[in-house]
């Protein structure tokens, strides 16, 4: 997939393509993938049932919204409540949430072999994939605020190991940045997900993985691209001031 970069990005600096056709068919490492994303707020909420306006429908209830905190009490809800089933020291968390592309950073371990998980709850070993989502950076309409051009350039230029721009091959916002701090799980199962027709280039892949050593450890090799890239930037662009 021939995409039109600025000089001034990683995705320059690569010899091949940063995305290439995929057949959409598997899951794989690299692939652009959609799926529901929550909005991470600085302080998310809860909701609990505080009652019914029918009182013969158990799996009906009516719920009350408040902002969660880590030191508040936990009050187990006395109204039971079918659809909405808790075990001890449980809640229900509500986030808002988004379809948005993502890249697959990891498809999870080997399978578990089935007798080792009998008798135990599908959920303790239930595969997992590992993405970074995309957010639309630039504006679009009024719908879409963007980020600050001056910020997005600082993004391009590889300022921050916990963003990457990028434009993406799937219709949608002109550019877009890579969330790699909201690295985060998604059941690899068939409802969870839509894999598209492409993935990163071996090439790119070996750059993001880069990226992301960057921000585990706070700093990449010597002699890597990012590396390259970054003091390429600060030659170009900085002053002596």
């Amino acid at each position: 997939m021939r995409i039109e970069y600025p000089e001034d990005c990683l995705q320059a600096i690569i010899s091949t393509d940063w995305w290439v056709a995929h057949d959409g068919k598997d899951v794989c490492r690299g692939a652009l993938i959609f799926a529901f994303i929550p909005h991470v707020d600085q302080t998310p909420y809860t909701f609990k049932p505080i009652g019914r306006k029918d009182p013969d429908q158990h799996d009906r209830a009516v719920v009350q919204a408040a902002p969660l905190r880590i030191d508040q009490r936990l009050e187990q809800t006395k109204l039971p409540v079918s659809a909405m089933p808790l075990h001890p020291g449980e809640l229900w968390a509500a986030y808002r949430a988004k379809a948005r592309p993502c890249l697959v950073i990891a498809t999870g371990g080997p399978k578990v072999e089935q007798d080792l998980t009998r008798g135990m709850a599908k959920n303790k070993t239930a595969p997992m994939i590992l993405v970074v989502p995309y957010y639309g950076a630039s504006k679009d309409s009024g719908r879409r605020a963007g980020y600050n051009p001056q910020l997005l350039e600082r993004v391009r230029h590889c300022e921050y190991p916990q963003f990457l721009w990028d434009k993406l091959p799937v219709s949608g916002a002109e550019e877009s940045i890579a969330r790699f701090d909201q690295l985060r799980p998604i059941g690899n199962h068939h409802n969870s997900f839509r894999v598209s027709q492409f993935k990163l280039s071996a090439d790119a892949l070996e750059v993001v993985d880069e990226i992301l050593i960057w921000l585990l450890f706070g700093k990449v090799g010597a002699d890597s691209l990012v590396q390259t890239y970054r003091e390429l930037i600060h030659e170009t662009f900085q002053t002596d001031s």
